[in-house]
């Protein structure tokens, strides 16, 4: 790890009311000094003029902050420096900084790494924090929050406590039974201690679908034969004009996509290309990719005016009349008409009442990720080839052992360093 005074601007880039930009490394509190002509009290806000470090000039009046490491968020000297949100200030101060020696500007999700670097956050809390940064609705903000929390951390804590009594009896079995003090190793007893572990881990692992979906959203396709309503309806429930509505068949050509919140869960709507025989090369594309996708999706909408049923597909699928001003809506659909807006209120009710099922509210999320998935399921696999019985003792302390690397790994206690790369690149600059 670097140790590198870094900074970057932790608020968004443009015109604002206020900006943030966040300073780390051992010369942080230097930096302010040289900037704001002292250092403030620790963990006291203080006013302070800043000047550029060269001409004197003043950039800005603003208050600035020091918290000594290694009590602070990134566990080494830390300072805050907060401004007027005009662009010009922002530019002057980092560029200010950036002549001072031995600072340099931060890379992408580099505070976050040094805050796990120094042991302020796991790795599920860092990836957390991301989530949180990307949080749409009520329901990714709740998921990503109990994780980042330390929700997640302190059940794999939880767990590996367990590997480890496991692994001591076994341990002591195979290095110690010849010892009068040690007891006679009891099969039973180590299953009363892998058997709750297993099934707790199994309870989360089947919630972690629901909760890598939160992450991602519910996804609904739009189907339907050319000129049913189509684009019409992904612009009455998005409140927008997304896609061209013309009574010309074939108008829509590629998929438009649209991100909802409906109930405070995150739903994806795809518009898609009128499905029939295409007119020509372009439009047969469209249809294609339609009919590819929709395999993925978690529901579709069947858009109809004259009650036909829709294709055969492994999708569950809600039926919709539209039109409804021309024509009654037929048995067993959702009637929607776009001009008044009648229908659109249940629509938006049954696809919330779907999304729910799938997704849950985010208020008992743990897996939250496919790489945290992966390593519970082989840390369960590990424990159930030791309930299932019949493997040496050397055998069973190396399936413990490797239960709990698996479970370090979501947490990044085993140092994986492609993982981290992986998981801190993803972060914007500043955070």
């Amino acid at each position: 790890m670097s140790r590198d005074t870094i900074f970057a601007l932790g608020t968004g880039p443009g015109r604002a009311a206020i900006a943030v930009i966040r300073i780390s490394g051992p010369g942080a509190g230097e930096a302010v000094k040289v900037l704001a002509g002292k250092l403030p009290a620790p963990r006291q806000a203080s006013f302070a003029v800043l000047r550029d470090p060269e001409t004197r000039e003043m950039l800005d009046r603003g208050i600035a902050l020091f918290f000594p490491g290694p009590a602070s968020s990134t566990g080494e000297d830390y300072a805050e420096l907060q401004l007027h949100g005009g662009r010009a200030v922002v530019e002057g101060a980092l560029a200010a900084l950036h002549r001072l020696s031995g600072l340099r500007p931060a890379e992408p999700g580099e505070f976050a790494r040094r805050s796990f670097a120094n042991g302020k956050l796991d790795l599920s809390q860092a990836e957390a924090l991301a989530d949180l940064v990307d949080a749409q609705t009520e329901a990714q903000r709740r998921q990503a929050l109990r994780v980042a929390g330390g929700a997640l951390r302190r059940k794999v804590e939880d767990w590996r406590a367990s590997l480890v009594e496991s692994l001591a009896l076994v341990e002591a079995e195979l290095d110690f039974s010849d010892e009068a003090d040690v007891g006679v190793f009891s099969p039973a007893r180590l299953g009363a201690l892998l058997s709750p572990l297993a099934e707790d881990m199994r309870a989360a692992l089947q919630l972690a679908p629901a909760s890598e979906r939160m992450r991602d959203g519910f996804l609904v396709m739009i189907l339907g034969r050319p000129n049913v309503g189509k684009s019409t309806l992904i612009n009455a429930l998005t409140r927008r004009d997304l896609a061209i509505v013309s009574p010309i068949p074939g108008t829509t050509r590629d998929m438009i996509e649209a991100h909802l919140d409906i109930g405070g869960l995150p739903v994806t709507l795809i518009d898609t290309a009128g499905l029939r025989e295409a007119a020509d090369a372009i439009e047969r594309i469209g249809v294609d990719r339609t009919l590819a996708r929709v395999e993925t999706a978690d529901l579709a909408l069947w858009l109809s005016d004259s009650g036909e049923a829709p294709p055969a597909h492994d999708v569950e699928t809600i039926r919709v009349a539209t039109k409804t001003d021309l024509t009654p809506a037929h048995q067993g659909a959702i009637g929607v008409c776009a001009l008044s807006g009648e229908g659109f209120e249940t629509l938006a009710a049954a696809i919330e009442a779907r999304a729910r099922a799938r997704l849950g509210d985010g208020a008992t999320s743990l897996i939250v990720r496919e790489r945290h998935r992966r390593a519970l399921e082989q840390a369960v696999e590990s424990i159930e080839a030791i309930l299932a019985g019949g493997e040496a003792l050397e055998l069973q302390a190396e399936e413990l052992r490797r239960a709990g690397a698996a479970l370090g790994r979501i947490v990044g206690a085993v140092d994986v360093e492609e993982i981290l790369d992986a998981v801190f690149s993803r972060f914007c600059i500043g955070k």
